[in-house]
């Protein structure tokens, strides 16, 4: 009884020291931040919010506060922006001010700010800036990988022909070709497809890359200082990425163990001979622990996202097989059926370009973009950021703002053609962020799209198990991330 009673009290003195910490958090010099709905003690706006369309509910507080508001996600104060004006403004305007990052609760359990995504600040720069450097001299952007890319295309080609039409989830057949070409970059080397730990890690990052979108995922983003000691979903998270770690820390090993200074083979090789330069510098930011994150950082970035925009364009084609009929035409009229398609064959296929663009456009992978941090005090308009503020660019409202796109909910490949059915460019297409903290394996995703989609596209036809009308296309989650629903299809030789 004794005990009962004791357990009582702490709980409750927990949760008031929680509300008074909140309070004075929310009372604290403010600046002059955007306007907002009033916050409760601790839980923030959380009963405004719908967890399980995050995005929705957030873009439903603008019609009232406008592109640029304040919310509380619990304890945690973040400036909202919507719209490409406002984004364009705080990312590129004033890039240098909002090129901090800010909290990402599933991730920072593990990375605690290493590594060139979740760092900030010079570290962040730098690794920037050697991820850059290395990838370009590892092929990105040039022939070299583009004939690695060519190559697991044809991998990819023949694991669908091998299925002889049959009904498959194409998933795990996209992302294990996808994962191949930005490991041949920083392992040095491709997976086999049928190789068990491949396809274990495979699922692991899709099931990481799904978390953040489901609306327990948002709640821990919201109250992760008292989930992360809970049961629950986001234990699950956290093993997935702990072993995911191990993955890469044993690949970093077996790397030191054959290293030659003189010959980098991949990523790892060129991080580790940095090491070795800097190993004097006692500030330097080539150590261990940041080779490990941003080595599972690219591993990570270069597999999900691109595979899982095929797996939605592939839905999209068979949604609307108008769009499918007229890239076959493009494609049997500029490559024909007799080579591989390459990259520099886009600039005459406007129409394919057009697609793929609407594609990215369309599915919006991510609609709320990962957090950034101001780095100073920052004037913003008319509102004053205090140095630390957190700020949540919505991409996904860039994505279909009605001033760049007609019909912004619709799947139109019109949006990136001109009235010559040429490909025309839009501010407004945001898919890899834009700013100082873009994504900086921009130019091999779209070399990866337009590759992959064409070689499946030159060689098949889609065919969903029911008719077009048939296809839900809307994405399965939307929190951070937006799924497609899970669905089989059929590969058909042309």
């Amino acid at each position: 009884m004794l005990d009962s009673g004791l357990l009582l009290v702490t709980v409750v003195a927990f949760l008031s020291i929680m509300v008074l910490m909140s309070v004075w958090n929310q009372r604290k010099l403010t600046g002059k931040l955007p306007p907002g709905p009033t916050p409760l003690p601790f839980i923030g706006n959380y009963l405004q919010l719908n967890t399980e369309q995050m995005y929705d509910s957030l873009m439903k507080i603008s019609e009232r506060y406008g592109p640029v508001f304040t919310i509380h996600l619990g304890p945690r104060r973040v400036v909202v922006l919507c719209g490409q004006e406002a984004v364009k403004e705080a990312l590129v305007d004033q890039a240098e001010e909002f090129s901090g990052r800010g909290e990402n609760a599933t991730f920072n359990r593990l990375f605690k700010g290493y590594g060139v995504v979740f760092s900030s600040g010079e570290r962040a720069k730098q690794l920037r800036r050697f991820c850059i450097t290395i990838l370009r001299d590892f092929g990105v952007g040039k022939r070299g990988i583009e004939e690695r890319i060519q190559e697991e295309a044809g991998f990819l080609l023949e694991a669908f022909r091998k299925t002889n039409g049959d009904t498959i989830d194409p998933t795990f057949y996209l992302s294990r070709s996808v994962s191949n070409v930005i490991s041949s970059i920083i392992f040095g080397d491709r997976f086999d497809y049928e190789d068990k730990e491949f396809l274990s890690l495979l699922r692991m990052m899709l099931g990481i890359f799904q978390f953040p979108a489901t609306s327990m995922g948002q709640l821990y983003e919201m109250f992760s200082s008292v989930m992360k000691h809970l049961p629950g979903p986001q234990q699950q998270a956290f093993q997935e990425l702990q072993r995911l770690e191990d993955f890469i820390t044993k690949k970093v090993e077996q790397n030191q163990l054959t290293l030659d200074p003189n010959s980098p083979r991949n990523f790892i090789d060129s991080f580790l001979i940095r090491m070795l330069e800097e190993k004097k510098n006692p500030n330097t930011e080539f150590h261990m622990k940041n080779l490990v994150m941003t080595t599972l950082n690219i591993f990570f970035a270069g597999t999900e996202t691109v595979s899982a925009t095929l797996r939605y364009g592939l839905l999209l084609l068979m949604k609307h097989p108008d769009v499918e009929a007229k890239v076959h035409e493009e494609i049997d009229r500029v490559i024909g059926r007799n080579r591989q398609p390459k990259y520099e064959d886009r600039l005459k296929m406007p129409y394919t370009e057009a697609v793929i663009h609407e594609i990215q456009r369309f599915r919006d992978t991510i609609p709320i973009a990962m957090t950034r941090r101001v780095t100073k005090d920052t004037k913003f308009r008319d509102f004053l950021l205090p140095k630390g503020t957190e700020v949540v660019p919505m991409l996904g409202s860039v994505l279909k703002d009605p001033k760049f796109f007609s019909n912004p909910r619709d799947f139109n490949p019109n949006h990136f053609l001109d009235d010559k059915g040429q490909f025309k460019k839009s501010d407004a297409f945001v898919p890899f962020s834009i700013g100082k903290r873009d994504c900086f394996g921009e130019g091999l995703a779209r070399m990866e799209l337009f590759l992959f989609l064409t070689n499946i596209m030159q060689n098949f036809h889609l065919r969903f198990s029911q008719g077009p009308q048939d296809i839900d296309v809307p994405p399965k989650l939307v929190g951070s991330a937006r799924l497609p629903l899970k669905y089989t299809m059929s590969f058909l030789p042309r």
